[in-house]
């Protein structure tokens, strides 16, 4: 039984400490398997384990675990039981996961299913997603089994007319047959629905120190994702009668959302509201998250950690209040349980609620348990050792969300937990002194005393906090605040104390909600008036996991109790993580990095002492693109100062992200064959790519192979004019082709046959069947060539007549969707690396073509 532990801590605090560290590690070690084993291998290990527990000298097995070892060795064992233990459990329960898997079969594939909405709709402008359960599906009129949740889009506006097979060869969207989307319809949580989908397993980007949305959907209990099939020829999807009332919580939620936004007019008012009482982050604007994250408030605009820790904290001293002047009209409630028991239980259930009402998400539930925990250990009445109990509390958590280790927010916040414990456990007790006593004395009332005696402990918490969390922020988010300490002493009460409380009235009275606007439009003012400052925020390249570690305990250090001659040994551990820059290849040598952006192209270009970004990827909607999503945090986490970024042409799978690399990358020039007028130039001017144009960068030429001036006069598509860029360290060369078309292929080939050859090829259109013509690959004539397009494009790219001209060169075609970013070095022309393959991890099923 695990509950005794909880009430009685065993008679070894250090063994139990060391069962607690090796089951986590345990847990962390599984998740670095790139493939799951067969079920009996977890069970070898879980039997294993325990033959080891009942083999343990002087473990004594009963009521009440005990291990009680003799020896160096026995304690180790006892490490490595629960090291087995953990690895076993979370193979197994992944291993169970994973066979709910989609059929490989059915993707793509036009599904009839009928499911519930599980939880509330996410509307935007463009565009409908949701979960849905599914009851039933069918493909053909043949029943079919589906993972019982999927994540949906409804998607407003045109739709491709696609075959089954997906095999699209088309060269441009323009070309596709085009169907009208029947309009997204307004779904509840709890409605049973009726409706054609089309699937496709789990499938993100994979880019170095990137997001990883597989991980994310595997978390959240997702198998496939897809959109509705909703144009004028497919039958339109059902409302189904019987609305599923265990999704009361989740009807509430969205009623609520409704409410604040028709009773606040301002969108970014109203989406922070959102965010506090429903727990909907997406309700907030991209603008408003770059001013949050600018200025370290992030963590307050949604139902996180602190929230709810505030919130149950609030809860059980009103709680506890009340029931001690329950006494006065009977004793019975205080005899029966003491007030502060009361208070702890009572906020506990208080906040557990407030996170359901919140959405329930995977933040507040490893909250809840942590307050669980720690609550439980309170009414046992025995003082655990402050490691003790960080570790039992990070187990428990680890035990509900193995894959929460993978996770940033769970670790700023055990971080921030353990710095806060280590620098302050028991210190003040000790010393016999106290944040009050420092304001005991005659010209302070005691009423005056307190409150200021508060404040002090207060900013001294944050001021640990952001000591301990500065390196571990820049290894998470290669960003930190230098703002931060200003603007979370306001927001943190402004929003905790004020704000959120009036949000939360506005349930029940919706003229608050007005008011809480206005305190929202308030703090806004004062965070954008922080962002605004110079050096409001550094940036700074990814460091190595020891970089962040010996930052953290070079914070902790400094804002420990201890004499400064101790506390200044402290800088030294923070320098490596403050000043980290990772290498660059050597002079008269050059690098490629192909962003895994989907459907686009965006290809880093790196020498010794420069950089150039060729292209942007795709606008995925209107308020996200390849930019954004994928290359700022790129950019930033290898510390990348752009100098010429290059816009081959117009199209927008590589304009999308132009405007946020150039508003990150104020220094970057602009070379590219857009018109003029276009809304790039009102940013940054421009300088039109033409043939011939060359410089030098260490060592490496650029050269300029198309378009000629005369070209710009003359009327034809955009791909026609796409920029040809030559890149040559003398021994190897690179081609990045854009989005050119038989015909410019032609003309390149007739006209600079000797300038084509090249070792490494950014395949021509993504692989459409106009482009990568056979005199243009028998002048190039690569050892490597690279498809940058989408995971089951619509589109069908590559097609399969180019993939067969490749093959019959002996040319290598590498495809981003199985491949991730991809890397080529000139110093190693036949070597590509592919970041999907290097990070791999059982949660990122094999990616078809």
């Amino acid at each position: 039984m695990v509950f005794p532990l909880v009430a009685r801590p065993p008679a070894s605090p250090a063994s139990f400490g060391l069962a607690l560290a090796g089951f986590i590690a345990g847990v962390a070690a599984q998740l670095q398997q790139p493939a799951l084993w067969p079920a009996e291998g977890y069970a070898g290990l879980a039997a294993l384990a325990f033959a080891m527990a009942c083999g343990l000298p002087g473990l004594k097995v009963s009521r009440r675990i005990q291990p009680r070892p003799a020896s160096v060795i026995a304690r180790l064992m006892v490490f490595l039981m629960a090291a087995l233990l953990g690895f076993a459990l979370t193979g197994w329960r992944a291993g169970a996961f994973q066979a709910t898997a989609l059929n490989p079969a059915l993707e793509g594939r036009d599904i009839d299913v009928m499911g519930t909405v599980l939880a509330m709709p996410q509307f935007s402008e463009d565009a409908l997603r949701f979960r849905l359960g599914i009851e039933s599906a069918s493909l053909d009129g043949r029943a079919v089994a589906l993972p019982p949740q999927i994540m949906l889009g409804w998607y407003a506006g045109f739709a491709p007319r696609e075959t089954k097979s997906a095999s699209v060869e088309s060269s441009d969207a323009s070309e596709l047959a085009l169907d009208l989307q029947r309009q997204p319809q307004r779904l509840r949580a709890g409605e049973r629905w009726q409706m054609t989908v089309r699937l496709k397993a789990p499938h993100g980007n994979s880019n170095p120190h990137g997001f990883d949305y597989e991980l994310w959907l595997w978390e959240q209990g997702v198998q496939a994702t897809g959109y509705v099939r909703a144009t004028l020829h497919d039958a339109p999807p059902l409302r189904l009668s019987g609305s599923r009332w265990r999704y009361g919580v989740e009807r509430a939620r969205q009623s609520v959302r409704e409410a604040i936004e028709a009773r606040v007019d301002d969108r970014q008012r109203a989406g922070v509201l959102a965010a506090l009482v429903v727990g909907d982050q997406n309700a907030i604007e991209r603008a408003d998250w770059d001013v949050f994250r600018a200025t370290g408030v992030a963590h307050l605009m949604s139902i996180s950690g602190l929230h709810i820790t505030m919130f149950a904290w609030v809860a059980s001293l009103l709680i506890g209040r009340l029931w001690r002047r329950s006494a006065r009209l009977t004793p019975w409630l205080c005899l029966a349980l003491p007030a502060s028991s009361a208070g702890a239980l009572g906020g506990l259930l208080l906040a557990a609620l407030y996170a359901l009402f919140s959405g329930w998400g995977v933040p507040a539930q490893r909250t809840i348990l942590m307050l669980a925990t720690v609550v439980l250990l309170r009414r046992s009445g025995r003082q655990w050792p402050w490691l003790q109990t960080w570790l039992l509390a990070m187990a428990m958590v680890v035990v509900l969300d193995p894959w929460a280790l993978m996770q940033a927010g769970f670790w700023l916040s055990f971080v921030a937990v353990g710095v806060l414990f280590a620098t302050d456990s028991g210190a003040a007790g000790a010393s016999g002194t106290s944040a009050e006593g420092q304001f005991d004395s005659n010209f302070l009332p005691r009423w005056l005393a307190r409150p200021l005696a508060g404040l002090l402990h207060a900013m001294r918490e944050q001021w640990v906090v952001t000591l301990a969390l500065t390196p571990l922020s820049l290894l998470l988010f290669n960003q930190v605040s230098l703002v931060g300490l200003l603007a979370n002493a306001v927001a943190i009460p402004w929003v905790t104390l004020l704000v959120t409380p009036l949000a939360m009235l506005g349930v029940l009275y919706a003229p608050i909600w007005s008011v809480a606007a206005w305190a929202v439009g308030l703090l806004a003012l004062f965070l954008q008036g922080l962002a605004s400052w110079p050096l409001a925020s550094l940036s700074g390249a990814s460091a190595p996991l020891w970089c962040a570690v010996a930052g953290v305990l070079g914070g902790g250090l400094i804002a420990m109790r201890l004499p400064w001659n101790w506390r200044l040994l402290g800088i030294p551990l923070l320098l490596p993580v403050l000043l980290w820059q990772p290498a660059r290849v050597a002079p008269g040598q050059f690098e490629l990095l192909a962003a895994d952006i989907g459907q686009g192209n965006a290809v880093l270009v790196r020498t010794a002492g420069h950089t150039l970004l060729y292209d942007t990827g795709p606008r995925f909607s209107r308020e996200s693109d390849a930019g954004n999503r994928v290359l700022v945090p790129l950019l930033r986490a290898l510390g990348e100062r752009i100098d010429i970024l290059m816009l081959s042409h117009r199209d927008s799978d590589h304009t999308g992200g132009a405007l946020a690399v150039l508003v990150m990358q104020p220094q970057a020039s602009l070379l590219s064959s857009i018109a003029d007028g276009h809304e790039l130039q009102a940013l940054r001017p421009s300088t039109r790519c033409t043939a011939g144009q060359r410089w030098t960068w260490d060592g490496v030429d650029f050269e300029v192979l198309h378009p000629a001036a005369a070209d710009y006069a003359l009327p034809g598509k955009s791909n026609a004019m796409s920029c040809v860029l030559r890149i040559s360290s003398g021994a190897r060369t690179a081609l990045l082709a854009g989005d050119i078309e038989a015909p410019q292929e032609l003309k390149l080939a007739s006209s600079n046959p000797e300038r084509l050859k090249a070792d490494f090829l950014l395949v021509p259109h993504h692989g459409s069947k106009t482009s990568s013509s056979a005199v243009f690959l028998d002048a190039v004539r690569p050892q490597l060539a690279l498809v940058q397009a989408g995971y089951r494009n619509r589109f069908g790219h590559p097609v399969a007549g180019v993939v067969a001209r490749y093959g019959e060169r002996g040319i290598r075609l590498v495809r981003s969707p199985q491949c991730g970013a991809a890397s080529w070095r000139s110093v190693a022309p036949a070597e590509i690396g592919c970041q999907r393959q290097a990070g791999q991890r059982y949660w990122q099923p094999a990616q078809g073509p």
